[in-house]
């Protein structure tokens, strides 16, 4: 997708739906985001590299075994209480006759690989976390979505909890289209991670080091990825100061874990898959660091529809959607910072970016 209908997101990738569920109650700081497939599936992958993930059905992904394509994927709050989501997910997708065939009309196993992150207690109630009815709400509100629509960003779905290096993270995502190809790249993260987001030398976040700025589709976070102006030292210094101050307030850091999801319309397999989420792996170093510690879960889950065929004659093509696919995620964990808003509550005190750094 190309133009004035491209919206820089996971959705660009025809036939890809995005849907957002928030746990509900007035401590609650959860919810899950939910990918939906069109008709027929996607080719996935998976690659796990956090030391502390929390996983469901990834192994069916493994290019040596039986599934060959999936219809939604899961990624959820609530730590691995939350991978109950899924229930809810499978559940629907029952109802709609999607699913592996097993036996007669109607009867499937729907696949629904799943991750979550940590955020328990945010919120201030500990048990207040996502379940099967979060999960259905969450691929309800995909499958209400027309073809292309705009993601929601920042603190919703399974970014509602989440917290990045002491800043609130939240849901980011961004797209590309190759020269050439025609190939669409995107990406949709979950910002969540021990690390932080922000060079403590500077201000300026470590993603917005390694992308020009955009002039594509505005999306009213301000989050074109481009190399930033670094703000004065005396706003870095009052930043740094009320953000230890937060940090104090909230505690010591939890267990964590950045989840992604890396899309593509290009013709591959599921090796191709696997391979397209491990390399954008990097665009999740480029953006947060440290990276994939014991204590944070880190997933990446590959999606690709197979609609646009890579070039006949370049046997190395995919090289082109394994460095989009690294470039995209960067510049989602961008977007997903500068769009999220503070919080404070009984579970702590997250201060946005943007508050830190007084940028409208």
């Amino acid at each position: 997708m190309t133009g004035p209908d491209r919206r820089d997101a996971l959705t660009d990738v025809a036939g890809l739906r995005v849907g957002h569920a928030r746990v509900p109650g007035e401590r609650a700081l959860s919810g899950t985001t939910v990918v939906l497939a069109p008709e027929g599936g996607v080719v996935a992958a998976v690659d796990v590299r956090g030391g502390g993930p929390g996983t469901r059905e990834t192994d069916a992904l493994d290019p040596r075994n039986l599934v060959g394509r999936i219809d939604a994927v899961v990624l959820t709050g609530g730590s691995a209480y939350g991978l109950d989501a899924a229930s809810g997910v499978m559940a629907w997708l029952e109802e709609q006759g999607r699913g592996v065939p097993v036996g007669g009309p109607g009867q499937v196993v729907p696949v629904v690989p799943a991750a979550c992150l940590f955020d328990l207690g945010r919120g201030g109630e500990w048990r207040a976390r996502p379940d099967a009815a979060t999960g259905r709400a969450a691929i309800e509100d995909a499958a209400r979505t027309g073809p292309g629509a705009p993601v929601a960003m920042g603190g919703v779905g399974a970014g509602t909890g989440a917290v990045v290096g002491g800043l609130k993270g939240g849901v980011g995502t961004a797209s590309t289209v190759l020269a050439g190809s025609g190939v669409t790249v995107a990406a949709l993260v979950v910002v969540n991670a021990v690390g932080s987001v922000l060079d403590p030398r500077t201000g300026v976040l470590y993603g917005r080091y390694f992308h020009e700025a955009e002039t594509g589709a505005g999306d009213g976070t301000g989050a074109g990825p481009g190399p930033a102006d670094p703000p004065s030292p005396e706003v870095h210094r009052a930043a740094g100061l009320r953000l230890a101050e937060a940090q104090k307030a909230s505690g010591p850091p939890p267990l964590n874990t950045t989840l992604a999801v890396v899309a593509t319309d290009a013709d591959i397999t599921r090796a191709q898959a696997q391979k397209l989420a491990g390399t954008a792996h990097d665009g999740i170093a480029r953006a947060v660091r440290p990276v994939h510690l014991l204590s944070d879960g880190d997933t990446v889950f590959a999606l690709a529809t197979g609609a646009v065929p890579l070039p006949a004659d370049n046997p190395l093509g995919l090289n082109d959607v394994l460095a989009a696919g690294a470039d995209v995620v960067t510049q989602a964990i961008v977007k997903a910072v500068l769009a999220s808003r503070s919080t404070a509550g009984p579970g702590g005190v997250f201060p946005s970016y943007r508050e830190l750094y007084d940028i409208d």
